[in-house]
């Protein structure tokens, strides 16, 4: 017994398989996670490696190149990056697609383990993976309440402590971000004089402080039944502790650090300046977890912020709440999707009643959607898939191949039935006589798509899920058409039979009538159908008239495209409600400066945000209403970023960005909207200019003539340099004379310590606060500090014993440098 017998055979059994595939199909709709685009992983590692107050060429020296040396020969690498800036350097290793990343971050840990030695002050190498670097699918503000007079900036590690720590506690969140307010720290405020008065240096300070904050074990001994563990304890518990620590004996006589220094907990300099509708603020993040559901992941999100308002932080004057909500745009994308796949399936089951003309007959037909589309559910989960704009999309692009099976099996049972068959059958030979054709149009339309799925590279991974949706689909469909629809067939036709025999009974018209009345339609079927086959006639009559036919259509075809083919891009960029805008400020910017230019973007843009929807205010604007506006500088780094009230208006935002940065003198604007494929900020449908060689002077010379030439070839463009294309970030070189040196026994990395600390702060140990650990620095007091003129007067005391200042055993200059050195 084959297939098609059991179903025709069976009816309850394949009724109850039918159930069964809608039952479980909407089990694996909602097990299925929700999100907006499909996964794609980046087979890329990142190596972060941080070194506080060094310069990019330092970076590039004595991190980068010594790094790339082992890097460049770990196994599969495709290319490599590096990117030396302030502070940090950054290589980003990129490996050919379904390259296995754990055993790739295996490889480059023991590559960088063969990297001999790096300064004192670099801290270790961070390795990551690209998929822990991924957009926030959430940001969050944490700002005070109007009757709070603290300042939010002193609140940060509260909110890492609380907020952050209650984030990354939620299932679903892979990690959380806190940016904005200042750390706090131990600060020990030396005066340099004091210490050169009582012929100290920096360097002694910083190791008494690290010596004498550590807990050492003094081993065990036994006394009766018991063992005792002895340890000795000296980790500073309190600021009284480290102003108590002795420095040195000097004639006898202790020198403390209260003698030279005040030591207090104080906040260290801002990093990032974040800025909401005007007001300094403090911003948190969430990143989703690969595979998560980001609607169920999201409402976790949201009642975790409930439940720290009402719990925890209005008790304390503060406020958190939601500025952008990658939701938002999910539920528009996928209810849109959704919408037009149930809009699609009726079009299909309208058309298909249209020409069959009998419910029942289209009942069975239409049935094979929702049971293809409640299978396709169940592939998905299956294969590990997610539900998104492209999946459904796929659903909707199959809903009307769904049924095509089902037509051509569904008219070859009523062809043997005309024929005198029996209901049973005609529904077997019907289908036993058209399957290996209905078979063969599946499989030609699956070998179209199945090949997406084994694509590796970006482009497979994106339409993956296009692919399962509409193969499992139209596969479903086979299935459906060879046992749902014969088994159905046999009782539904014999069902109309009957209704037509009773109709027939009741019909009270004379013969002729209806006859008169049946032959007027039947009559005007015959002359259209009459006058269609001499039209094909006409067509197939000469090879000529097929000439002129085939050539006519392929030009209309041809023309049809040449007038209406849209422009061809790679990914649509949606619509979604969010606006990003990237700043180049020129070189050498300082924090309160970044500042002072966030507030001069500010008060542009501040009646948008000020205007209520409908208002005659927002009538009299050059543009929308401004919901969220957000603005952050982090590094040397400027973006901003706005949604309006109105998500159709999103576009119109644009030029009102590029207003409120036209009249910055020095400033390089990019305002763009956020893509429906952006993984991040700067990423998306850009053209990327790499220019490479030897000498930096020659590359920031051929750049700037390439950034000329780009925007004459394409006017309004926005192009961006990166990194900027001129040396001019200021620099203060202090180099060593090596003879005054050697004579008052100074040495180079010595002299680099003293003014590290005395100018920026210096870490010399850690320090346990409120259960934290903060730094414990050491810096200098405000009259040494910060000042560029007066560094060369900088008193200190060598290890030869003498007083003496900086200038007089090195050379201070200034000079301009790069502010970021990359390396591809």
């Amino acid at each position: 017994m084959n297939i098609i017998q059991f179903a025709i055979r069976y009816p309850v059994t394949t009724t109850v398989a039918v159930i069964l595939m809608a039952l479980f199909g909407l089990v694996s709709l909602m097990k299925l996670p929700i999100q907006l685009t499909p996964d794609v992983s980046k087979p890329e590692i990142t190596i972060t490696t941080r070194w506080q107050g060094a310069s990019p060429k330092e970076v590039e020296r004595e991190i980068v190149d010594k790094q790339e040396e082992q890097l460049k020969g770990v196994e599969g690498l495709e290319k490599m990056f590096g990117e030396s800036s302030y502070d940090s350097a950054e290589i980003i290793l990129r490996f050919p697609a379904g390259t296995n990343t754990d055993t790739s971050l295996l490889r480059v840990s023991n590559r960088l383990n063969q990297v001999k030695e790096y300064p004192g002050e670099v801290d270790e190498p961070v390795i990551s993976s690209a998929n822990t670097r991924g957009s926030a699918m959430g940001w969050f503000i944490f700002e005070p309440l109007e009757s709070n007079p603290i300042a939010i900036d002193t609140m940060r590690d509260f909110a890492e402590d609380v907020i952050k720590a209650r984030f990354e506690r939620i299932p679903g969140v892979a990690a959380s971000n806190v940016y904005g307010g200042r750390k706090r720290e131990l600060r020990v405020l030396v005066d340099p004089l004091k210490l050169a008065i009582r012929s100290l240096t920096v360097l002694n300070l910083a190791q008494a402080l690290d010596q004498e904050n550590r807990n050492y074990s003094a081993g065990d001994f036994d006394e009766g039944k018991r063992s005792y563990v002895v340890r000795t304890t000296g980790e500073y518990q309190s600021p009284e502790d480290v102003a108590n620590v002795i420095i040195a004996r000097r004639e006898g006589a202790p020198v403390y650090v209260r003698d030279v220094a005040t030591v207090s907990v104080a906040y260290q300099e801002p990093q990032h300046v974040v800025r909401e509708m005007g007001r300094n603020s403090i911003a948190v993040n969430a990143i989703r977890e690969t595979g998560a559901n980001t609607l169920d992941t999201m409402q976790r999100l949201r009642e975790a912020v409930q439940e720290l308002n009402d719990e925890i932080l209005h008790r304390r004057g503060f406020t958190l709440f939601q500025v952008y909500d990658e939701t938002d745009y999910i539920y528009s994308s996928i209810s849109l999707v959704q919408k037009n796949l149930v809009i699609g399936s009726i079009l299909a089951v309208t058309i298909l009643f249209l020409f069959l003309r009998t419910a029942s007959t289209t009942f069975v037909v239409g049935l094979a959607i929702p049971v293809s589309i409640m299978g396709t559910f169940i592939a998905l989960w299956v294969l590990d898939r997610n539900v998104n704009v492209i999946s459904l999309a796929g659903m909707t692009l199959a809903g009307g191949m769904l049924v095509d099976n089902s037509i051509v099996v569904l008219e070859n049972i009523y062809r043997h039935r005309e024929s005198g068959k029996s209901l049973w059958q005609a529904a077997y030979d019907g289908t036993s006589e058209v399957w290996g054709a209905v078979l063969a149009s599946t499989l030609t339309t699956i070998a179209v798509f199945v090949p997406i799925v084994f694509i590796e590279e970006q482009a497979g991974q994106l339409f993956r899920d296009i692919a399962i949706a509409i193969s499992a689909g139209v596969g479903l469909s086979l299935l459906v058409s060879i046992t749902v629809i014969p088994c159905l067939s046999a009782r539904i036709l014999t069902t109309q039979k009957r209704a037509r025999r009773r109709s027939s009974s009741r019909s009270t018209l004379p013969a002729e009538d209806a006859d008169d009345r049946g032959a007027r339609p039947a009559g005007r079927k015959r002359k259209a159908a009459d006058r269609i086959g001499d039209f094909v006639y006409w067509m197939c009559g000469s090879i000529g008239s097929r000439v002129v036919i085939v050539c006519g259509l392929t030009a209309f075809a041809l023309g049809i495209i040449t007038l209406f083919l849209p422009k061809a891009e790679y990914l649509p960029s949606g619509n979604r409600n969010l606006i990003f805008g990237v700043v180049l400020p020129p070189p050498g910017y300082n924090t309160e400066k970044y500042v002072r230019l966030g507030e001069s973007i500010e008060t542009v843009l501040a009646p948008h945000w000020d205007a209520e929807p409908g208002s005659p205010e927002e009538a009299a604007l050059d543009g929308p209403s401004i919901r969220n506006f957000f603005y952050v500088a982090r590094g040397r780094g400027v973006f901003m970023g706005g949604r309006t009230n109105d998500d159709a208006q999103i576009r119109d935002l644009i030029p009102v960005f590029r207003r409120a940065l036209a009249d910055l003198p020095g400033i390089i604007g990019i305002v763009t909207q956020s893509s429906l494929f952006q993984r991040g900020l700067g990423e998306g449908r850009n053209i990327d200019i790499e220019i490479t060689g030897p000498d930096l002077d020659k590359l920031l010379a051929l750049g700037g003539r390439i950034f000329g030439q780009i925007q004459q070839v394409m006017p309004g463009s926005q192009v961006r340099p990166k990194p900027s294309l001129d040396l001019g970030s200021p620099e203060v070189r202090v180099h060593l004379n090596r003879d005054r040196a050697a004579d008052v026994q100074m040495t180079n990395q010595a002299l680099g310590f003293t003014i590290d600390a005395l100018v920026d702060g210096a870490k010399a140990s850690d320090y346990q606060f409120e259960g934290d650990e903060i730094d414990l620095t050491i810096r200098g007091v405000d009259r040494y500090a910060g000042r560029t003129q007066d560094l060369g007067n900088l008193p200190i005391f060598t290890p030869g014993g003498r007083l003496t200042t900086v200038g007089a055993i090195a050379d201070v200059t200034l000079v301009a440098g790069p502010e970021q050195i990359n390396h591809i």
